[in-house]
């Protein structure tokens, strides 16, 4: 069913799966910085042996981390799956996209994750709307590539001392 934002028709479902990532995203950052399990998930991210030092279960909170990661992935699959057709090989695209995303927002910060996420999804929709819809990957590794040279330890990412 389209919907109409600024003289521009969209997708019901894509508007609906753009607003609920964007509250996962939300609420999955001020969990990781507000509760006290996000303070251990961040304690134990930083320096596990510490962590265990001052009385955290560290493989109970990795395997938490690792459960945690499983039900955001399935999230964003699930959201992906109300306007995509799922096969073998989209998996792959996606794989590589994630991993571009996190390099590029910095690997510790969450909040340079998310910004990076939706700076590409805009440079793709830009590109695959005005270029050629082809073009969405390269012009995807062409950011990374700018961003790496511009900022190597990521947007939000700290130097290594």
């Amino acid at each position: 069913e389209p919907f109409e934002i600024i003289g521009q028709a969209y997708e019901l479902n894509r508007i609906i799966a753009f607003l609920f990532s964007g509250v996962l995203c939300a609420s999955l950052y001020f969990w990781l910085n507000r509760t006290r399990l996000g303070l251990t998930f961040r304690a134990v991210s930083v320096n596990a042996e510490a962590a265990g030092l001052v009385g955290i279960n560290v493989p109970r909170a990795a395997a938490l981390a690792f459960g945690l990661g499983g039900a955001v992935t399935a999230s964003g699959g699930a959201l992906l799956s109300m306007f995509l057709t799922f096969d073998a090989s989209v998996g792959v695209i996606f794989t590589m996209k994630a991993l571009v995303i996190v390099i590029m927002g910095g690997v510790r910060d969450i909040r340079g994750t998310i910004l990076i996420a939706f700076v590409l999804g805009l440079t793709e929709t830009t590109v695959a709307s005005l270029i050629d819809p082809g073009l969405t990957l390269a012009a995807a590794y062409f950011l990374f590539i700018l961003i790496l040279l511009c900022r190597p330890e990521g947007l939000f990412g700290r130097r290594s001392v």
